[in-house]
Order: C-alpha cells, then structure tokens, then sequence
C-alpha cells in the first residue's frame, strides 16, 4: 500500500458506525491515522491499529493498545493469527498492489465469524463517469476517486463479485458520501434522481462517492 499523497489522518467517518457489528472485543483497524476512528469501538477489550505514517502511529497509540508502522504487508507477522473478530480498513483496499492477497492473508487472522469492514471509492461516481465519458479524459488528482494514490479501482458489481471470490458472505452493502445537490448527471441541467428514475435504477450507483460493506468470514 503506498501513502497517499493527500493524506488525511484525522478523519472521524461517522457514516461507517452503521456497518459495525456489536460486541467485537478484538478489533484490529488497518490505516488507523491518528486513531480517530477508535471512538467508535471503544467497548472492544483490544484496539489494535496498523498505520504506515509514523507520525500519526505516535498520535494513534493515546487511543490503541498496540500500533505497528507500516502497512499490513510489511507488519503482519507481527499480527496474531486466528484472533480478531473485526478488521477494519476504511479507505485501504485501494491502495494496495495486490487486494486479492490481502482478501486471502487476512482472513489468517481473522476468527471464524469475524468482520470486515471498510469502504472504498465507486469508479461509478458521477464526477468519474463525467471526466471519462464527456470530456474523455481521466486526470488523476490528489485526492478523492482519480487520487493518484490508487491502484484499485472498482463498481459495486466487481466488488461484489470479488467477495465472492475470496469467499465472503456479504452481511451489508451500501452506498456512502451521495453527490451533493443539485445532483449534476452528464449535463448540469439534468439532475441524477431523474436519471436513475428513467432507466429503471440502472443508475442508482452513480451518486454515490463511495461504497461501504460488512463481509464476513
């Protein structure tokens, strides 16, 4: 996984506490930043926390028991096996070089029943979809769906479909961070809500920043 090089670290995520499931005592967040995000666990009797920013690691440590600097591949050996009941990787997937393997390492130390949660950029997204498709250019940015950090991308059906594969059972999947409005479509004069209504939902996706899931071992 590279570092980002718009790299926020304090991000709260609120919008990911629905996707939690109840009384996880062995929790282990991948990408931790500053460790912001452990309010939302704060129950579990272990927080453990990956982070490859050195700085942020330091900063995470007030809020987790243990923090390893690096990234998951570069640390986990030092992770026991067969011990967390939650994994969580908000905004990680898309940066490592090979998701499959991690989909498959991972589960190494994941107890049988365990969740994983995260979330990950739609490609689908309507800012995407508008670059790509009218103005035929894909300029990648510093951050958000084009960061140049990524080097995954993915829609919800090959998301799904890569699940599937590593043999996760989907226990909730949504759509997070809808388009603000007015919501703009391939003209600004035609709003998103219409478009999806049009084609039947073939477009529901489009609005959508990003996707969140709870898949479980």
């Amino acid at each position: 996984m590279s570092i980002p090089t718009f790299y926020a670290t304090d991000v709260d995520r609120p919008e990911m506490v629905a996707f939690l499931p109840p009384n996880c005592m062995h929790v282990l967040e991948i990408g931790c930043g500053e460790g912001t995000f452990a309010q939302h666990y704060s129950s579990a009797s272990e927080r453990w926390g990956v982070e490859p920013n050195a700085f942020s690691a330091g900063k995470a440590k007030a809020f987790l028991n243990k923090v390893l600097v690096g990234t998951f591949e570069q640390v986990s050996q030092e992770l026991p096996d067969n011990y967390f009941d939650l994994v969580i990787c908000n905004d990680v997937i898309e940066h490592m070089e090979d998701h499959d393997l991690f989909l498959e390492s991972i589960k190494i130390k994941m107890r049988e029943g365990a969740h994983l949660v995260g979330s990950l950029p739609n490609i689908r997204y309507v800012s995407a979809l508008f670059e790509l498709l009218v103005k035929k250019d894909w300029q990648y940015r510093p951050y958000g769906t084009l960061d140049r950090s990524h080097l995954r991308f993915f829609t919800r059906k090959s998301l799904l479909r890569t699940f599937a594969a590593h043999g996760y059972s989907v226990r909730k999947f949504s759509g997070i961070n809808r388009a603000g409005r007015p919501f703009y479509a391939l003209h600004k004069s035609i709003p998103i809500a219409l478009i999806v209504l049009l084609t039947l939902g073939y477009y529901r996706d489009v609005p959508y920043h990003q996707f969140a899931f709870a898949i479980q071992k």
